[in-house]
């Protein structure tokens, strides 16, 4: 799936919104990507995982893993597509764990994947608690960069579509000096 592709199903899904958003990090934008509207969708999900299924389909993945809760969809059919498990990280108190008795061995090879990237957060803490563990990260990937390739991680990157959308902390928003109303979308119990 291309980067074309992929905007056609977010925007035929309903999934491309504009206006002036409360973003999970925090952060307010004028775009706003209702990942379940694409996610509720099989076959939409079958083909973004085909692509990352096409990127790491030779780096012999024994684990996927994905944060909750849109990763947690991205794993198993990603993870399926593998002939392998996927599992997920869920935060508990703020903080993302490993629950439900998911273990992670040591240097078994992991493909860490999420769906939106805005500020690298989640990932950031999913390859903390990843590492913890002992296991290898061989590799990440995303449905979704809003930074348009910004963000450096440790390890090989893939997003299946990458796109610089502006965002603004509160005091620079150009919608909040305009007195434009906010709209919070769905969260992901980050404090």
């Amino acid at each position: 799936m291309d980067n074309k592709e992929l905007l056609s199903l977010y925007t035929t899904s309903g999934a491309l919104l504009e206006g002036h958003f409360l973003l999970t990090s925090g952060r307010h934008s004028d775009k706003y990507f209702e990942k379940f509207k694409l996610l509720s969708q099989p076959e939409a999900v079958k083909s973004i995982c085909t692509s990352i299924y096409n990127k790491f389909r030779k780096n012999d993945v024994d684990l996927v893993v994905g944060a909750a809760t849109g990763g947690i969809i991205l794993a198993y059919e990603i993870g399926k597509q593998l002939g392998t498990r996927g599992i997920f990280a869920e935060r508990v108190n703020g903080e993302l764990i490993f629950r439900r008795g998911f273990v992670l061995e040591k240097r078994q090879r992991v493909l860490l994947v999420d769906d939106v990237l805005t500020t690298g957060g989640s990932l950031f803490e999913l390859i903390k608690v990843t590492e913890s563990t002992g296991a290898n990260i061989i590799g990440i990937s995303v449905m979704f960069d809003r930074t348009g390739g910004e963000i450096e991680f440790d390890y090989p990157f893939h997003s299946v579509h990458s796109e610089k959308i502006k965002s603004w902390e509160q005091n620079n928003c150009p919608h909040c000096i305009q007195s434009v109303p906010i709209t919070k979308r769905g969260s992901t119990g980050k404090k």
